[in-house]
């Protein structure tokens, strides 16, 4: 089986697990090797087949957001019911607020703070959790962090993202089968589960309910501190350090919007009373894409847990 297991995020509906997963396999490789890990980078690349070859799989699930009789592959908040067009309307709001002081350029600083001053002039004209979700939401969606391809694709792109993150926390059903694309790959050859954006959520779930034992889990890009959103929603509660896991490592780009609370040391406390087991932050420079996973997987602070969990060194 893998020893690397892959769990993407949002946005990936026109994908699949081969599409996503072989640039993060070699983005990873690059990581390894700015570690300064030649050897090690050179069996993440390595053709299939090959007798030393590390197997990485991607858990792929973002097929499982548009099931049949569903409109889930709208531009719309109509497939939503009161509460989660309600917590799309937060998540819109969080990160837009975010954006204000976390965006990476002057411009899209200026327009968040812009769009929230908006918001928050509007009393009560807007009326109605849809409407006040459609007016967050194209409110984030005029942040060009959102929008590098325009207006109208950043609005299918903000709606859809978001309506995923709050699909998988709301729906049980969709739950138990992301997390059993996830299951089905991870066993006792599995060294490290790597999650990004959404899937950073997904694979914090998948490592506490790992039977054994998991030496690094990494999270990148991850929502996981908002807290009525995403923390308060986590399966088990309270959230605590994943007991299966021996070192997590949580990497956030300072200008990622989407990483709203870096830190995770406070919010998932350690097993060990003497602190063994705490989160590890980590903070990179992702340049014009700060959410970008393949940036983030190309980092030698992403390669050096890697080829330690690879090695028996975690």
């Amino acid at each position: 089986m893998a020893a690397v297991v892959f769990v993407h995020g949002i946005g990936q509906r026109q994908r699949g697990p081969a599409t996503v997963g072989e640039p993060w396999r070699l983005a990873l490789a690059d990581g390894v090797w700015k570690a300064g890990h030649p050897d090690l980078a050179d069996r993440l690349r390595a053709p299939v087949g090959s007798a030393d070859r590390f197997e990485a799989s991607m858990a792929f699930y973002a097929d499982l957001f548009d099931p049949p009789g569903r409109q889930g592959g709208s531009a719309g908040l109509e497939g939503l019911d009161p509460v989660e067009a309600a917590l799309v309307e937060e998540l819109a709001s969080c990160w837009l607020r975010r954006a204000v002081d976390a965006a990476g350029s002057e411009e899209d600083r200026a327009v968040a703070g812009a769009e929230v001053a908006r918001l928050d002039g509007s009393g009560g004209q807007v009326q109605g959790a849809g409407n006040a979700a459609r007016g967050a939401l194209a409110g984030l969606a005029q942040v060009r962090w959102f929008a590098p391809f325009g207006m109208a694709v950043a609005r299918r792109f903000v709606v859809r993202a978001l309506t995923e993150v709050v699909r998988y926390l709301s729906e049980p059903a969709l739950r138990e089968q992301v997390q059993a694309r996830v299951a089905a790959l991870v066993d006792e050859d599995t060294r490290v589960v790597i999650g990004h954006s959404l899937g950073s959520v997904v694979a914090f779930e998948a490592a506490c309910r790992v039977a054994g034992r998991l030496p690094l889990l990494v999270t990148l890009g991850s929502p996981l501190g908002l807290r009525r959103i995403v923390y308060d929603r986590l399966d088990p509660q309270p959230p605590r350090f994943p007991a299966a896991v021996d070192r997590w490592v949580n990497i956030a780009a300072e200008d990622d919007i989407v990483a709203a609370v870096p830190d995770l040391t406070r919010l998932f406390p350690a097993p060990d009373p003497a602190g063994v087991g705490q989160v590890e932050n980590v903070t990179v420079d992702n340049g014009s894409a700060p959410h970008e996973a393949t940036h983030y997987l190309t980092k030698k602070q992403t390669g050096e847990p890697v080829a330690q969990a690879l090695t028996g060194g975690a």
